[in-house]
């Protein structure tokens, strides 16, 4: 009889079987002891060290074969044993082509095999793009076969094959090519020449185009190239006439977080990326932070509203500064009177903003700020995305410079992620660069009613019909939106800068219709404009609606020429709700 036979039923038999087990070694230490053999005792270590690793090894060797034979790694078709240059094309959401694999070659040079120098020089100097005659000499002079020049096209392959040249041979190096160029070029990123992503979508969506390789399929973004076109062209020109230090552009579907254009100035080739600076290839709609200024104003006040704290009765006090410990907030928009909520809005007060926010409260207003995604980075498949820059403690001080946006530093991707997210009907929609099936709707967390959210878009035409955006109109299209105008701080003074600011305009459209119906969100940006004209009323509302203006019909949205009926009312700041 041993233990195993005396161990609980309730216990497996190979359970049973490995106490008995370690039951007859404990015993076999004491009976070596007992003997007086310490070569005994030897003995049955070595045997318990030669059985631990035999157990070891085993598993290793079972956990080898197991991957092997079940694992997808090394198998044919399986992501893990593509090299990194297998991906699928990127088009845009209507099937354009925005990059792809193209067989390029290498040409090599073997001097040994050069039958005439000087013949094989000119031939291949006429022939070869960019080839320098000091190239061909160094390796001619090396004496050993060595690469020439890399990426030529075929056309240019066979052009110099036909020459017959001894010592020329070449070789195929898959390349990654984006046939639009500079357009949407921070979007789509680009490869370093093994295949791998180093930035935008290239980078972002690796699995999807390595799984696309295998299935067939391109992987489609979200863009739409014409929309995009009408963006980083109205963004140019208003580069060119107010000479900003950068720019960013952007329109979204406030339904499903789609991004329909995406444009950062300065521009680049991602064909040659190479040859531009980092601060030329950053992609500032996602990864530069910016004090946003009024803009953030629409979110202070549909809290109020959707508080309850506020309605569009509410007045305001805005007839002398209001002083905040240290500082005295003012006006820049000054009307030195009592303003209703919509005025508030419409004359871009930066006191009645304050003094609602103090009425909504510290954990209030954080709260919705939480909801909309505003102190935290956008979980979108770009790699390249910032954190925002958000209060170290909430306090009242805090809140009254927030309500008015500063004090925060948000991308601007995070700005049209908030807006989405207040014009939508409510919900909370994470923004995306991947095209959606039709009818898609996200399931996302209610952060406004749909009140506040109908409230709002009324609010944000009437700022377009009679207030500081009136330049952002486009006809029949039914334009809202709010300027921005935010003070850059200057270390150099230690204090806010009235020379330098970030103009921006964040328009919706259409305002009218159901709250289900297609809406777009636009956002202009111009980082320290110059000249006479700095406010985001004249330097990118204008922008604004001409990209608008533009686009309207690539997305599907009629103009509706017949004057809607509207309240004169939200235009003085007062619509009937």
């Amino acid at each position: 009889m041993s233990l195993a036979d005396l161990t609980p039923h309730r216990y497996p038999r190979p359970v049973r079987w490995a106490i008995d087990w370690l039951w007859r070694i404990e015993h076999a230490f004491e009976r070596a002891k007992a003997s007086g053999r310490p070569e005994d005792d030897a003995r049955v270590r070595i045997l318990v060290v030669l059985a631990f690793f035999a157990i070891l090894f085993g598993l290793i060797g079972g956990g080898a074969i197991f991957a092997a034979v079940f694992s997808d790694a090394g198998k044919k078709g399986s992501i893990a044993s593509l090299p990194l240059n297998a991906k699928a094309d990127l088009v845009d959401r209507n099937g354009q082509l925005l990059a792809a694999n193209l067989t390029h070659y290498s040409l090599f040079l073997d001097p040994a095999d050069v039958w005439n120098r000087r013949e094989t020089r000119k031939a291949l100097l006429a022939r070869v793009p960019g080839l320098k005659p000091s190239k061909f000499n160094d390796v001619m002079n090396k004496g050993k076969r060595r690469v020439l020049v890399e990426g030529l096209t075929p056309e240019v392959r066979a052009s110099i094959h036909d020459l017959g040249l001894p010592g020329i041979s070449f070789e195929e190096s898959p390349r990654r090519v984006y046939p639009m160029g500079p357009l949407a070029a921070h979007l789509v990123g680009f490869s370093d020449p093994g295949g791998q992503g180093l930035q935008g979508a290239e980078r972002g969506l690796m699995d999807q185009m390595r799984a696309g390789y295998i299935s067939g399929e391109p992987v489609a973004l979200s863009i739409d190239v014409r929309v995009q076109a009408a963006l980083e062209e109205e963004l140019a020109a208003a580069v060119e006439e107010f000479h900003p230090l950068n720019a960013v552009g952007l329109v979204t579907n406030v339904h499903t977080g789609e991004v329909i254009a995406m444009a950062s100035l300065p521009e680049f080739d991602p064909n040659r990326f190479g040859k531009f600076a980092e601060s030329e290839r950053k992609n500032r709609a996602s990864a530069q932070l910016y004090e946003m200024g009024s803009t953030f104003k629409t979110f202070t006040v549909a809290a109020g509203l959707d508080t309850g704290v506020a309605s569009m009765d509410s007045t305001f006090d805005a007839r002398t500064p209001l002083k905040m410990g240290y500082r005295t907030i003012h006006d820049f928009h000054g009307t030195n009177r009592i303003l209703t909520l919509g005025e508030v809005f419409n004359h871009s007060s930066n006191i009645g903003t304050a003094k609602l926010a103090l009425g909504i409260g510290v954990d209030r207003l954080k709260h919705y700020y939480d909801a909309m995604g505003l102190t935290r980075r956008p979980k979108l498949e770009l790699y390249e995305t910032a954190t925002p820059l958000v209060p170290k403690i909430w306090n009242d001080d805090a809140l009254a410079s927030v309500s008015f946006g500063h004090g925060i530093n948000v991308t601007p991707l995070a700005m049209a992620q908030a807006m989405g997210t207040l014009l939508n009907g409510g919900t909370f929609v994470p923004v995306t660069i991947l095209k959606k099936p039709p009818g898609y709707r996200y399931d996302g967390e209610r952060v406004f009613s749909e009140d506040t959210s109908r409230a709002m878009l009324r609010i944000m035409r009437g700022n377009v019909v009679g207030g500081t955006g009136r330049k952002a109109d486009a006809l029949g299209l039914s334009v809202g939106g709010k300027t921005g105008t935010g003070e850059k701080y200057d270390p150099t003074i230690r204090r806010y800068s009235n020379t330098k600011q970030v103009a921006s305009f964040a328009a919706v459209f259409p305002t009218d219709g159901p709250l289900e119906a297609p809406r777009y969100f636009v956002l202009i940006l111009l980082d320290e404009p110059t000249g006479g004209a700095r406010t985001g009323g004249l330097v990118a509302a204008p922008a604004a609606g001409r990209v608008i203006d533009r686009s309207a019909r690539f997305l599907g949205i009629p103009r509706q020429m017949q004057r809607p009926q509207f309240d004169i009312a939200a235009v003085r700041g007062r619509p009937n709700l």
